[in-house]
Parts: structure tokens; C-alpha cells; sequence
């Protein structure tokens, strides 16, 4: 054989996102670098892995849809030769691909790979963000290991380890009347209007609050963009319902927020880890999922304050 695991890694990073640019920035690796492997792959197989059409960019010939369904398993089998070494000599190494949800990865993923790669300098945290759709789709297509999501809609197949919740809250600018307050009610915010978080599952969550209380929201706008709305309440175009808690309280554009208790029975958010039920969870996966227990849960959450901190110091 005269093409390497590494020719084989560039191959399914490029193409599963269809572009070389993208490859690059992906595994951090130069664009021709990617360009030489490709090439090198397509000589030593004798055959054509890509389309290259310009609008489109590349795009998978069926030998190239073949041979990704093959590379995937052939690295994945090459980690395992780690995984077994590792075992047998008890050092910890090897690669993790970690997908956070768009929501959560900002504040949770920095601080939590880099606590887990200290503690074992011989692994490797790839970070995968993406909505919750996206996520569960790449946990069944074994492109990532194990996920930090909400606890929304997990389908069967997926075990789901709950880590900490997040009750919801109203967010507005400091100048709003609503800042004065220590909280408020669905019936107060529904004349508002809502800047909506436009994210499969998280949008049903938000509307299902006003659903819940025979209410009819006022949505003033929407946005997949967590801290595009953030920036919109701090300007007063509105508020916005979420359940993260940035420690910072300021919009992008340095603007303040207050943080209102949103009052009434309302379902938290679960933070947890999800993976595939039927993968076999390596070494590696297995003291990742401890490190996040251990790091995680309503007493702390990286890059939050944590919802039972909180309470210590907010009005009831």
C-alpha cells in the first residue's frame, strides 16, 4: 500500500464538507497539502474520488461515496490499535471528536478540552459544533465520538447522561423596564416583542412556554444567532428568552444585560452527554464522559454561572 492514514484523513475531511478550503480549516492543515493527498489517492487507486464543479464545489463520485464509508472504518480501526496499547500499558492517548451544541460550545468546549488534554497530555479534543439535528446526525454517522446537548427530543438509540439544568430566563437591556425587576411573568413578557432563537428544538422549547399558558407571543424577530439577538435585547429592540449564562453580562457590542427570572413551573433545559447506544465507548470516550461529570452539574458549569450559584444571590 503506498498511501497513508493521513492521505486517508484528508480525504474524509474534504470530503465531508465538500471543499478544500474548508478541509484546511477544519483539521488545520494546509490547503495544499490537502490538494497533494487527493491527488496522490486518486493516482494510487486509479480512479477519480471527485467532481470538481466550481459553484458547487467537490462533490463525491460513487467510488469516492464508497471509499468514505471505507476510510471512516479504516481510522477508526487505526485508533483502536491505540486504544488497545493504551489499555494494555494504562496511558491515556488518542484523539476525541467532541460536538457541543452552537448554543452551549462557546463558553463549555474552551475550558473543558482544556482541562481534559492537560490532564492527559497524549490526547487530542477535535471540536464539532453544531444544532441539534446536526449533532445527532453526526453521532450516527460515527463522525463524532459523543455530543454535549440538551436533553430535547433524543431518540432512541442515543444514551443521554444529564450533567445540569437550565431553567429559562428573560434577557433584556438595562434600560428596559423589565431590568428593574427580579421577575417577570409569561403574561408580562407576551406583549413584548420576542427576539426568538431560530434553532431546530430550541424554537419549539421557547414557543412551548407561551403554548403552555394559552398565549400568543409577539415575535418581533428571529435569529439562529444566539448573541445577534443578545445585541438586539441590549439595544432595545425587545427581549429574548434563553437558558445559558454567559458570566460576561454584556452584548457583542458591549452593551449591558440583565438577567430576569422568568417565574412559573417551566421545564429546565438538561445539559448531558449523548452517544450512540450500541458503539463501543473506548477508554478514552469513558474518562472523558467522568472528566465532564466532574466539571459539569448545577454547582458549576464552565463558562456559566451556574443556575444554583444563582439562587444564593438573586431575589426569589
Amino acid at each position: 500500500m503506498r498511501y497513508t492514514l493521513r492521505q486517508i484523513e484528508y480525504f474524509i475531511a474534504t470530503a465531508e464538507t465538500g471543499s478544500i478550503t474548508l478541509a484546511s480549516e477544519r483539521i488545520n492543515i494546509s490547503q495544499p497539502s490537502i490538494s497533494t493527498a487527493i491527488a496522490h489517492l486518486e493516482q494510487e487507486l486509479d480512479t477519480q474520488l471527485f467532481v470538481r464543479r466550481h459553484a458547487q464545489g467537490l462533490i463525491l463520485t460513487s467510488a469516492g461515496k464508497a471509499l468514505l464509508v471505507e476510510a471512516k472504518r479504516l481510522l477508526e480501526h487505526a485508533q483502536q490499535i491505540y486504544q488497545v496499547a493504551s489499555e494494555a500499558n494504562d496511558k491515556v492517548r488518542g484523539q476525541l471528536s467532541l460536538g457541543c451544541m452552537v448554543t452551549l460550545a462557546p463558553m463549555i468546549m474552551p475550558e473543558l478540552s482544556h482541562a481534559f488534554t492537560s490532564a492527559f497530555p497524549s490526547t487530542k479534543v477535535m471540536q464539532v459544533v453544531g444544532d441539534h439535528d446536526t449533532l445527532l446526525q453526526k453521532l450516527s454517522n460515527a463522525e463524532i465520538d459523543v455530543a454535549i446537548m440538551y436533553d430535547l427530543l433524543v431518540p432512541d438509540g442515543f444514551d443521554f447522561v444529564p450533567l445540569a439544568s437550565l431553567p429559562p430566563h428573560v434577557l433584556v437591556g438595562e434600560v428596559h423596564p423589565f431590568a428593574r425587576l427580579s421577575a417577570v411573568t409569561v403574561q408580562d413578557i407576551a406583549p413584548e416583542p420576542l427576539l426568538l432563537l431560530d434553532l431546530p428544538i430550541s424554537r419549539e422549547y421557547f414557543l412551548a412556554i407561551f403554548m403552555q399558558a394559552g398565549i400568543d407571543p409577539n415575535i418581533g424577530a428571529r435569529s439562529p444567532h444566539q448573541d445577534i439577538l443578545r445585541t438586539m435585547a441590549a439595544n432595545g429592540y425587545g427581549y429574548t428568552l434563553a437558558n445559558v449564562r454567559p458570566r460576561a453580562d454584556v452584548a457583542m457590542d458591549g452593551r449591558k444585560l440583565v438577567r430576569v427570572r422568568l417565574a412559573g413551573d417551566h421545564k429546565p433545559m438538561v445539559i448531558g452527554l449523548v452517544s450512540l447506544r450500541d458503539r463501543r465507548k473506548s477508554r478514552l470516550i469513558e474518562l472523558f464522559e467522568r472528566h465532564c461529570r466532574n466539571r459539569i452539574s448545577d454547582a458549576y458549569i464552565p463558562g456559566m454561572v451556574a443556575p444554583a450559584m444563582e439562587k444564593r444571590v438573586r431575589l426569589p
